[in-house]
């Protein structure tokens, strides 16, 4: 096992909303992830993988609300940690954040480089604007951005430009933790082939010691992460590696999400795409057993009522079930 980066123990948060009703959008998620390494969150709109995202940087605003578990960045335990403080001393430099729409994230009244001094002074106030922009002009360049861009508002810029801008200014603390949600969603193919690069190579580079990169679309993780987690209502309902969650999926949500998914193949025109049927649970009132067990076609009586833990492989893939993986793949064969 490698150095341990990001260590995520049962971490539980909720909404609380304004008839103080609970809507528990993270449950008891736990996961570690190694430096180097880059683990991809999948799941269908609604499942929370955006709420984690905002968990892990341990700095809530209502009506999220903090609950339960841990979340040590680097050998600190942040889940304990003033607001102000996680603000000074672990934003920026221990966890970052891409955002969903993060090309409407820049003010348009204000150049670039502001966003840049912004960062950078909030964490070293005495830093010279002279070394704040030889710092943004490397970065920059590294993200083949010219150093003009730093002088320009964001109306001025593409939209790939304005996402490579948005990934320089989070990434230019060099964080321990970089969390991408969904950052090529809105752009063009070439575009997001482009900025994923750009997310290995500043891994590469050792700019970033390691990646959480949210989507819905699992392929595309295929090309972008090393492990792949599949989320639904709240909680992780399996875990392997890119290959084998794209290829070899043994949970029925995550085999439902793949076979949902339009292959741009040679003869698959004619092939009728598979739907989940149903909606997914009520989070302000969980279901007591498997959450996906109103949907799955495989589920059992027991499923409905039973508390339903992780089922752990001999190659440290885990999914969460009653069924073993024996009589999954019987029950996907016969189909």
């Amino acid at each position: 096992m490698g150095n341990v980066i990001l260590d995520v123990r049962g971490l539980t948060t909720k909404y609380i909303t304004r008839f103080n009703e609970g809507v528990y959008a993270v449950d008891n998620v736990s996961f570690t992830l190694e430096e180097g390494k880059s683990l991809g969150i999948a799941g269908e709109s609604g499942c929370g993988k955006s709420t984690l995202a905002l968990s892990l940087m341990g700095y809530y605003f209502p009506p999220l609300h903090y609950m339960s578990g841990d979340i040590i960045i680097n050998g600190r335990n942040i889940s304990q940690m003033a607001p102000d403080d996680v603000r000074l001393k672990v934003l920026g430099t221990e966890i970052a954040y891409i955002p969903q729409a993060a090309m409407n994230a820049l003010n348009p009244t204000q150049r670039i480089i502001r966003f840049v001094e912004d960062v950078i002074q909030a964490h070293d106030p005495k830093a010279s604007k002279k070394d704040i922009y030889d710092l943004a002009r490397q970065r920059f360049e590294i993200l083949n951005l010219s150093p003009d861009v730093l002088q320009k508002h964001a109306v001025e810029l593409s939209g790939g430009m304005k996402q490579r801008t948005v990934i320089a200014i989070s990434t230019i603390l060099s964080p321990k933790v970089l969390i991408a949600d969904e950052p090529s969603s809105a752009l063009d193919v070439s575009s997001q082939k482009m900025v994923i690069r750009m997310l290995r190579d500043l891994m590469e580079m050792g700019y970033i010691k390691c990646m959480i990169f949210i989507t819905h679309e699992l392929p595309l993780l295929y090309n972008v992460t090393d492990d792949i987690a599949v989320m639904y209502a709240g909680q992780f309902v399996e875990r392997g590696t890119a290959k084998e969650m794209v290829f070899d999926p043994l949970h029925p949500y995550s085999k439902g999400l793949m076979e949902s998914i339009i292959v741009p193949e040679a003869g698959t025109r004619e092939i009728k795409l598979a739907a989940i049927p149903g909606t997914p649970p009520n989070l302000k009132s969980p279901p007591e057993g498997c959450r996906f067990a109103a949907r799955c076609k495989y589920a059992q009586p027991m499923c409905q009522s039973s508390s339903i833990r992780f089922l752990e492989l001999d190659n440290a893939r885990n999914y969460r079930c009653i069924l073993p993986e024996v009589e999954l793949r019987e029950a996907y064969g016969r189909e």
